[in-house]
């Protein structure tokens, strides 16, 4: 990156887009609403370093068409790609005989990616991986979730969580798995039962998945900064997460070695051997 004010100052090497690794995936409407000159004005500054928009709990539903168009034409115009979120789970249950239809509908608006989320579902795994496996023939990326606590996905208290049987690591892991031989891009690893809703961190868990299912297959959903500074300080600065759009700059500021807190100030670093 050449362009860049105050391009003498060194930042740490992150592969330039389209990565495979590195990914940052932001969260579009939901906690408030965003419009494409919002959207806009976010990509003019910072596109370099999102990878992903993502719509989140069904909002594109609630939206004009024309509307949602705008804001997945503004993202393809700053080489972002974008996503339905975790919404199928919902199709599943309140539109049983239009999974097909969601699924095509989300092609002709101009999604690239489908997120097969389940963490309110009791459901086979062969049921999801079929999911993944009709995302795909559509023509489009699937991005499954895996969840290691059951009823995630939701702003569900902590004690509403713990009512619920945790679910084996092993199982989740199995899951991703089975899903990448289907043809899955990511694997969306969702932070409840980890990093979120607990009254301790499940940093061990984390780690079974990232060896397991292999950290470069994964999406972390890093919900607070402490979070993303944990995953960067023990997977590196290329580590593929999703986070808030109103932290796109902490995130990358830490990715870059820019910027940091205590323990990760100075610490950031990668090498890639010239060719």
């Amino acid at each position: 990156m050449t362009d860049r004010a105050f391009d003498f100052l060194h930042l740490t090497d992150r592969p330039e887009k389209p990565r495979d690794t590195g990914i940052t995936e932001i969260r579009g409407p939901y906690y408030d609403p965003m419009g494409p000159r919002e959207l806009r004005d976010i990509l003019e500054t910072m596109c370099r370093y999102v990878d992903i928009y993502k719509f989140s709990g069904g909002s594109f539903a609630l939206m004009p068409e024309d509307a949602v168009r705008e804001l997945i034409d503004v993202c393809h115009e700053y080489d972002v790609q974008v996503s339905t979120g975790g919404f199928i789970e919902h199709v599943l249950v309140a539109d049983h005989d239009h999974v097909e239809d969601y699924v095509a509908e989300a092609g002709e608006l101009g999604f690239d990616i489908v997120e097969i989320s389940s963490g309110f579902l009791a459901i086979d795994t062969a049921d999801l991986v079929a999911l993944t496996e009709l995302v795909t023939d559509h023509g489009l990326k699937a991005k499954p979730e895996i969840n290691v606590q059951f009823g995630a996905g939701g702003a569900s208290a902590v004690e509403e969580l713990e009512s619920e049987a945790a679910i084996d690591p092993a199982s989740a892991i199995a899951e991703a798995q089975r899903h990448l031989e289907a043809g899955a891009y990511k694997i969306m690893v969702e932070s409840e039962g980890i990093t979120e809703r607990v009254r301790e961190w499940r940093t061990d868990v984390a780690f079974d998945i990232a060896n397991e299912v292999g950290v470069e297959n994964c999406v972390f959903e890093a919900a607070d900064p402490q979070v993303f500074e944990w995953y960067i300080k023990n997977f590196g600065p290329n580590v593929n997460l999703f986070v808030d759009n109103s932290q796109i700059v902490e995130c990358e500021c830490m990715r870059s070695g820019l910027w940091g807190k205590k323990s990760s100030w100075g610490r950031v670093a990668s090498y890639r051997p010239e060719d």
